[in-house]
């Protein structure tokens, strides 16, 4: 059963064409990045160091979601932008088509995500050349993604909670939650899982590391139906006890017209923040508004007039931007910024010709695999 639904996953993305362009090209401003070791996840990398950049800068890991790629990512989310202007060095994993035919990082699988082993020590491995050839600071490694990419991020920050200091996940999922592609689907509706009570076990055992923990960025959209947004609470709960923090936020504001809830530790410092993106669905939060980040909406990328990368920047301590504004231009932007958010919402990605029957029966099985 499993083996045909995996041909016929492979096919169908063969047929459609599933991948975003890759933008390769004037505007791909990564270069390849090789030799970086034994590379047992077999992934692909790509990597960008800014004129701005100095040695001893922080490095942030950025993985991308499903159908999409290193540059293609980079291009619409402004990441090379903000490393311009702050002066820290990004590495971009990226996965293979042979890997996995949607080119999603595989987050549900075991070989992939155990300390030590395939796709999770390819990282490791990138990061470690990385310090080697650019003298990036080893004590400032932050990592970031979507989706599944995000999903891959929970994954690093607690197989390798030694490594990074910090972890921004945008509509991803907690660390070990599903260990096969039924439980996949299940856990991104929401469906089953560990108690809260033991989602930061899962984590504790993943390596032996005794803390401190990274602390943790988390942005989702109220209205996303390809990730269940009980994943974001779930996420929150699984750092949350890592970092000994009582359930009720520390403190809850608004930030550029959405929700923001903030958990202290008891030196007062932000260990966990998180996003409520009202009425987005499922993609990366993004402010376009005149260009002056460099994002570009698109699939899974979605203006909202708040800029996700730069604010999760800001809470790793890497640029001082706030996106919360005030007066008039506030009123103005909220008022675009939300109207945006329910046109980008209405255009579900997973509103494609394939719909009914035994088709709709594949597009969970591909979501089930980690599909965006």
């Amino acid at each position: 059963m499993i083996r045909g639904l995996h041909d016929t996953i492979t096919r169908l993305a063969s047929i459609r064409g599933l991948e975003t362009p890759d933008g390769a090209g004037s505007d791909d401003r990564l270069s390849t990045f090789a030799d970086f070791g034994s590379n047992p996840g077999a992934l692909g990398a790509r990597a960008y160091i800014p004129d701005t950049f100095r040695k001893g800068s922080p490095l942030v890991v950025v993985l991308h979601g499903c159908t999409q790629t290193a540059s293609g990512y980079n291009r619409n989310s402004g990441w090379s932008r903000a490393a311009d202007d702050h002066g820290f060095a990004l590495l971009f994993p990226e996965q293979q088509r042979a890997n996995n035919p949607n080119l999603c990082f595989n987050w549900f699988s075991r070989t992939d995500t155990t300390r030590g082993r395939g796709e999770a020590l390819s990282i490791r491995q990138m990061v470690a050349k990385m310090h080697a050839r650019h003298g990036t600071d080893p004590e400032r490694v932050y990592v970031t993604g979507l989706s599944a990419g995000g999903a891959m991020a929970a994954v690093m920050l607690a197989t390798y909670p030694d490594v990074f200091a910090g972890g921004g996940i945008i509509a991803g999922l907690p660390f070990g939650t599903a260990q096969s592609i039924p439980e996949a689907f299940d856990r991104m509706r929401g469906h089953g899982g560990p108690a809260a009570d033991d989602l930061s076990e899962i984590v504790r055992s993943a390596s032996k590391h005794p803390g401190p923990w990274p602390t943790l960025s988390i942005w989702h959209g109220s209205s996303d139906r390809t990730v269940d947004p009980s994943n974001a609470e779930d996420l929150v709960d699984q750092w949350r006890a890592l970092h000994g923090v009582m359930k009720r936020p520390t403190r809850t504001e608004k930030v550029g017209g959405y929700p923001r809830r903030v958990w202290c530790d008891a030196k007062g410092r932000e260990v966990i923040e998180e996003y409520v993106i009202t009425g987005m669905g499922h993609g990366a939060p993004l402010s376009t508004a005149e260009g002056q980040f460099d994002e570009v909406a698109g699939p899974y990328m979605l203006e909202a007039g708040i800029s996700s990368t730069r604010e999760i920047c800001r809470f790793w301590g890497l640029c001082d931007e706030r996106t919360a504004r005030t007066g008039e231009i506030a009123d103005l932007v909220d008022r675009k910024a939300h109207a945006a958010v329910a046109k980008s919402s209405s255009q579900r990605p997973s509103s494609h010709p394939l719909a009914g029957g035994i088709t709709k029966t594949i597009e969970d099985a591909l979501r089930a695999a980690g599909l965006m």
